[in-house]
């Protein structure tokens, strides 16, 4: 939190002079700047919004889940805050929602929603699929398994868009690395295949998703698994391992992504040549695609 400073502390304690400020510095919220040309991130950017309200506010939402740890959140990213009398201001939105003290947390030194109370907000307020993507996020980030937080969609089973949140919890998984990671297994989930189960262990490696019974795995490939040097080099030194372990490895990037169905035809080619017999079985999970408002 050094790099955030609470304007009136910082005059009154001779620290800053208001010429200083003006000359030196950029608002971030009512009382709160960062030194001009500051990029904060999500979780800095909710440690501001809990200083502009006097240290008095919670954080949910997608502040939150940057507090706890999660990764992908945008920089830019509104503050999320709860409180029907929290001042508003560009940049921060108010969700007027009362939420009991037990499913509050102190994380960062700023208080805010537990993970249990955070996957009921994100799982309810956003649209598929970037609910489910920031809920497997937060699920990676903290280690708690979704089993452990499945109990607050029955404790608040009246809750406005609460079968969302059902969706979410049935196909939440903590072993995404990556929203891409979440997108791949949303494809193949969507196809109709066996639901892939995620990190799994093949003697010193890891693949990303798969069918351990067929010994075929779904990997996917950001930029940096091209453009990085070490990086493409230690990738060839483990999908050599993992073929000497008789695996299979789809491998899927970013464009394969806008042609779903071609990931499905080789997911499918590779579990025939391993014997794999069953029918695919597509679902709609959720509604109709829509773009996130908040980008990655």
């Amino acid at each position: 939190m050094q790099r955030l400073v609470v304007a009136s502390e910082a005059i009154a304690s001779g620290r800053l002079t208001r010429r200083e400020l003006t000359r030196d510095y950029s608002r971030v919220y009512r009382n709160v700047y960062v030194p001009t040309g500051t990029t904060l991130s999500a979780a800095e950017r909710a440690k501001a919004a809990w200083l502009s309200s006097g240290r008095d506010a919670v954080m949910c939402g997608l502040s939150a889940a940057a507090l706890l740890g999660s990764r992908w959140i945008p920089d830019d990213a509104p503050a999320d805050v709860l409180g029907r009398h929290h001042r508003r201001d560009d940049g921060i939105v108010v969700h007027a929602e009362r939420v009991p003290a037990e499913e509050l947390v102190w994380c960062q030194g700023v208080r805010c929603t537990d993970v249990e109370r955070t996957v009921f907000d994100l799982g309810r307020r956003l649209l598929f699929p970037e609910n489910l993507i920031r809920v497997d996020a937060l699920l990676n980030a903290t280690g708690v398994p979704v089993e452990g937080i499945a109990g607050i969609a029955d404790r608040y089973r009246g809750a406005r868009n609460i079968r969302r949140l059902d969706e979410v919890l049935r196909l939440a998984d903590g072993g995404a690395e990556s929203p891409q990671e979440s997108r791949v297994r949303i494809v193949l989930i969507e196809g109709g295949l066996p639901r892939p189960a995620t990190q799994i262990r093949v003697g010193r490696r890891r693949v990303d998703m798969g069918w351990p019974e067929w010994k075929v795995g779904v990997e996917y490939d950001g930029a940096q698994h091209w453009t990085d040097i070490d990086q493409h080099g230690g990738d060839i030194a483990r999908l050599e391992y993992l073929h000497q372990m008789d695996w299979v490895i789809v491998r899927v990037v970013a464009a394969h992504l806008r042609d779903p169905q071609l990931i499905i035809e080789r997911v499918v080619a590779a579990l025939r040549a391993k014997g794999w017999q069953g029918s695919l079985a597509p679902v709609q999970i959720g509604p109709a695609v829509q773009s996130p408002k908040r980008g990655w």
